[in-house]
């Protein structure tokens, strides 16, 4: 196991220049501290704390890079395991790179256990901790049995900040090319604010998974 400045020299030692401009500006977040090394790279470090997830816990959270391999080092551990750190991790969010990244699949098997966390996060007032209770359902949820709940969930966001608005359009554009008809029929309740009814219709509108006929029925839903 490495310590923490061995983890930093390691970091460093796999930096690429280019990347970390090119993803710093991506993040949309100029208080982030990147080291600039790609996600595959950050996964595999986060590997070598198996075993040992509260000590890399325990390091500083100065680098977008060590903040997402504590992420990532997390979303590995068994369900009861990972519940015991996700107030922690939920913490660290603070871009979508992050939230989007931090997927522990443990929870496919527990969703129902799970829900009760998606409730705490998605009335935190953190946008990224609405954010991370979004794309959990988007990742673990879009099946029948649920859709009733995010379409719950999508309107209980708060979609005035950004980043929870574009997670809900883009939780409602997977529903929309899964499950097409319980999501127009969402639409047409025009539940969501107008902005992302929008969005979602927009971005199921580019998936290759919806017919020209059906991108044509959600064209015609398009809110003004």
């Amino acid at each position: 196991m490495m310590s923490y400045e061995e983890l930093l020299a390691e970091l460093y030692a796999r930096s690429d220049e280019k990347y970390r401009a090119f993803h710093f500006s991506l993040l949309n977040n100029k208080n982030l501290k990147l080291i600039g090394v790609r996600v595959p790279q950050l996964r595999t470090l986060a590997k070598e704390f198996k075993g040992a997830e509260d000590v890399l816990l325990s390091y500083p959270d100065e680098f977008f890079d060590v903040k997402f391999i504590k992420l990532s080092a997390a979303a590995a551990l068994p369900y009861d395991k990972f519940i015991l750190r996700l107030d922690y991790c939920v913490n660290l969010l603070d871009n979508w790179a992050s939230c989007d990244g931090f997927k522990a699949r443990c929870i496919a098997r527990r969703r129902d256990d799970f829900v009760p966390y998606i409730e705490k996060y998605l009335a935190s007032d953190a946008e990224f901790s609405q954010r991370y209770a979004l794309v959990t359902l988007l990742d673990f949820y879009v099946d029948k049995p649920y859709i009733p709940y995010i379409f719950d969930c999508c309107m209980r966001a708060d979609c005035s900040m950004y980043y929870v608005h574009m997670g809900a359009a883009w939780l409602i554009a997977e529903v929309l090319v899964k499950y097409f008809n319980e999501g127009c029929n969402f639409l047409k309740r025009g539940e969501l604010p107008a902005a992302t009814h929008n969005k979602a219709i927009q971005k199921a509108r580019e998936s290759f998974r919806l017919t020209p006929e059906q991108k044509q029925i959600l064209n015609n839903l398009k809110r003004k």
